[in-house]
């Protein structure tokens, strides 16, 4: 979420602390109700205050601090909001919605979780609902989208074979969240890649550098912890509704401009659903719209903080961060006195794995730390591509460990356990979390 064309280079001002005082007013109030709604015992407490109004009073409070009169401030703020990777990340966003839900109301999905649970041998059910949730979520897009469809099915065969029900649990939310973490279609990828200017083919490689290691070494775990066994009743497929998804991974591995992808893939999933006879134009024009209404909040949440990064850029905030991490980075310097770029790298990770443990969601901890990650990746030589991976990879770590994130609240809801016991067997994300810190320092810089 780069905003440097919104601030003239003769209007940047020395860093201050002051000007981060609205993003901590925001992370305050977001993180202060989820705190007070979890001692009330209200279920997703994280999620009753919406961020989208959390970040209001934190946007006045910059308009406030701004230097600039206040039409200006107005202006930047909305030169932010206007910004070029903002309005095509709002974009994607739409698409990749309208994709998911036209998928869902199709069939699709169901027929996706159909042929995988055919294909899992009886003795392997943890780890082949790893790959079913994975599969599905690279497919989709979305972890909650993928928890909300296989946990239901999940949580059946766990009883049927006497599986522990958060060691099954932990095994959907692993694929569910190592699916979302590479797909093109994800609104972290989307938020990833746009912030720090790659193609998402370029990142999605990148991606599996870090995600297949660490995958395979989950599996291995699943299948060697679990011991039960179950007969599985294969449930009639049509492979036709497959098609979409399949199409989507392949013509986006392949490189072809993302908004072209998703809108082959819309096109696709509808036309499954009404050549089959059971689906009309209406619903698919309805179920269209339905999509874009379930982004809206991160829509709208990432144009506010891109208008907020703006007041911050111009009134030194970012560069207060910045230049507080460069003297991190500088203990870890070369001989020669020039940055390490394993430190930047380690450096972004802490950014956005710490704003996500705070804000409990990876995609808003990504769009707010972008800028800064962006910073650092330029000035220290790290290319994009990998940029956008250390964001997506270390805000996928925290959304997988925190209990108090979405996806670890609705598994549990579903299993009727503890979030706590459903993160505590997400094996995936301190696996990947130690594989990914094992590439950033020895992995031989280019």
């Amino acid at each position: 979420m780069s905003t440097n064309s919104t601030t003239p280079e003769t209007a940047k001002p020395a860093g201050s602390i002051l000007a981060l005082l609205p993003l901590f007013l925001f992370l305050a109030l977001f993180i202060g109700a989820g705190v007070y709604f979890q001692t009330q015992g209200v279920d997703f407490a994280f999620y009753q205050l919406p961020s989208p109004v959390a970040i209001l009073p934190a946007i006045v409070l910059a308009l406030i601090l701004s230097r600039e009169k206040l039409n200006q401030a107005i202006e930047t703020f909305i030169g932010g909001i206007g910004h070029s990777n903002i309005i095509a990340m709002c974009l994607i966003y739409l698409l990749a919605g309208a994709f998911a839900a036209v998928a869902k109301a199709t069939g699709g999905v169901d027929a996706t979780v159909a042929l995988g649970l055919s294909l899992i041998p009886s003795q392997l059910l943890l780890p082949g609902f790893f790959v079913i949730a994975a599969f599905i979520a690279t497919a989709m897009g979305t972890s909650m989208g993928t928890i909300a469809a296989v946990a239901p099915i999940a949580l059946g065969v766990a009883q049927e074979a006497d599986i522990s029900l958060p060691l099954m649990a932990g095994a959907v939310m692993s694929g569910a969240l190592f699916g979302d973490n590479l797909s093109i279609i994800s609104d972290t990828t989307i938020a990833a890649t746009r912030t720090q200017g790659c193609d998402m083919k370029d990142k999605f490689r990148e991606n599996l550098i870090f995600a297949l290691p660490a995958a395979l070494i989950t599996l291995i775990l699943f299948s060697v912890t679990g011991d039960g066994h179950a007969i599985m009743a294969h449930e009639s497929t049509d492979p036709i509704k497959v098609i979409p998804h399949l199409t989507i991974l392949v013509l986006a591995v392949a490189g072809l401009n993302v908004f072209v992808v998703l809108a082959i893939g819309i096109v696709l999933a509808g036309a499954t659903g009404i050549l089959g006879g059971e689906y009309g134009w209406v619903t698919f024009a309805k179920d269209i719209y339905a999509g874009f209404g379930n982004m809206q909040e991160i829509f709208i949440l990432s144009m506010l903080v891109g208008g907020l990064a703006a007041l911050m850029q111009q009134q030194g905030g970012l560069s207060f961060v910045s230049r507080q991490i460069e003297k991190l980075i500088a203990r870890f310097s070369s001989a020669k006195g020039e940055a390490s770029t394993r430190a930047a790298e380690l450096g972004m990770a802490g950014i956005v794995a710490a704003t996500n443990a705070c804000v409990a969601n990876n995609t808003v901890s990504i769009v707010v730390s972008g800028d800064i990650a962006k910073a650092l990746a330029t000035k220290h030589g790290v290319c994009p591509k990998r940029a956008a991976s250390i964001l997506d990879i270390f805000a996928c770590i925290v959304q997988g460990l925190i209990p108090y994130g979405a996806q670890a609240l609705l598994i549990a809801s579903i299993f009727a356990i503890s979030p706590l016991s459903a993160v505590a067997y997400t094996w995936y994300g301190p696996i990947l979390a130690l594989v990914a810190v094992a590439i950033v320092l020895f992995r031989k810089e280019k």
